[in-house]
């Protein structure tokens, strides 16, 4: 029974281990053309493929087989701000007012995973989102960033040695772009561009203990050929800054059945410029970081119903964070179906 805790928990804990950024959603243009998404880095891992493997060599997917995966999230933004005029000549304030805004976003999402080699397995997501902007009274449903990874195991495990995962992202501007929209009487779906992404991440089982942690770094490509009115001024070209992002925590298996994990999760954002008619401007450097548990209830001997729930610690963050993940027994990506 020992030994079966310590597998509820590898579960757990590798559905966690992977890094996620989050970014809120800004009301000025420079903080909401910033805007990431949670697929822009986040690769969810399947807990049945986990299962499958587990007195395999390798954790991953198995040479050959196939799962599906779905996931539904939902993300509660609260901003508050200043919208203050001053007078050029006298030097008087003619405009002050406090604006209140809040957006509820959900999501869901199918992420298919495909065993290459044993340990080498390519997955791609397939995310739907619906937002409703408070202050805008704007809701929009829509098709998000359709993304595609690699994970890749360069040794066995071993029982004792640390796992090691090396992992590549590719993040598609599929969503509708915030570059593309009526900024006042729209909502984005995606991020605009592209983006590469590329880390490693980590965990060491004592049982019934895992402690797992992630570092990763993501390239985001310059979105040109943009034409949209944002105040006065045309916005021409947007040179987003790259990410650097990491996460630690633990799992806990309590029973068979049940197991519980904690994670904390940050990604910093570098300037990004953004390209006018006449001129450029800078946006601050951003920081986002979420605190997250996960409740695992197993419901069959290899299907695993996680739960999760999060709040952001900064302004750039999430407020709140729900989310539900669970394999889907589809026999058609079966072997031998």
């Amino acid at each position: 029974m020992k030994m079966m805790s310590g597998k509820v928990a590898v579960a757990a804990a590798l559905l966690l281990a992977q890094h996620v950024a989050w970014a809120a959603d800004n009301v000025d243009e420079a903080r909401e053309a910033l805007q990431t998404h949670d697929d822009d880095v986040t690769q969810e891992k399947n807990l049945e493929e986990v299962f499958q493997a587990a007195e395999k060599q390798y954790s991953l997917l198995p040479s050959g087989q196939m799962s599906l995966n779905f996931s539904a999230n939902y993300n509660y933004y609260r901003d508050d701000r200043i919208d203050i005029a001053i007078d050029e000549n006298s030097g008087n304030i003619s405009r002050f007012r406090i604006e209140q805004d809040a957006q509820h976003a959900f999501s869901s999402s199918l992420s298919f995973d495909y065993g290459i080699w044993n340990n080498l397995t390519f997955n791609t997501r397939l995310p739907v989102s619906y937002k409703y902007d408070t202050q805008k009274d704007v809701s929009q449903a829509a098709l998000g960033d359709v993304s595609f990874g690699l994970r890749y195991q360069p040794f066995p495990v071993k029982p004792g040695a640390m796992n090691t995962t090396l992992y590549a992202t590719l993040s598609t501007p599929t969503g509708d772009s915030p570059y593309d929209i009526n900024v006042n009487e729209e909502v984005s779906s995606g991020s605009g561009y592209y983006s590469v992404g590329g880390g490693v991440s980590v965990s060491k089982v004592i049982d019934p203990v895992v402690l797992f942690g992630s570092l990763g770094y993501t390239y985001a490509v310059d979105a040109t050929g943009l034409n949209q009115r944002r105040g006065s001024a045309n916005l021409r070209e947007v040179q987003p800054g790259d990410s650097l992002n990491f996460s630690m925590g633990l799992a806990y298996a309590l029973s068979y059945e049940v197991s519980l994990s904690a994670s904390y999760q940050q990604s910093y954002n570098f300037t990004s410029t953004f390209v006018f008619d006449t001129y450029s401007a800078d946006s601050e450097d951003s920081t986002s970081s979420v605190v997250n548990t996960s409740l695992g209830l197993r419901t069959s001997s290899n299907r695993i119903v996680n739960l999760s729930f999060g709040f952001g610690l900064t302004e750039d963050s999430p407020d709140v964070l729900l989310g539900i993940s669970l394999p889907i027994d589809f026999s058609g990506l079966k072997p031998g179906a």
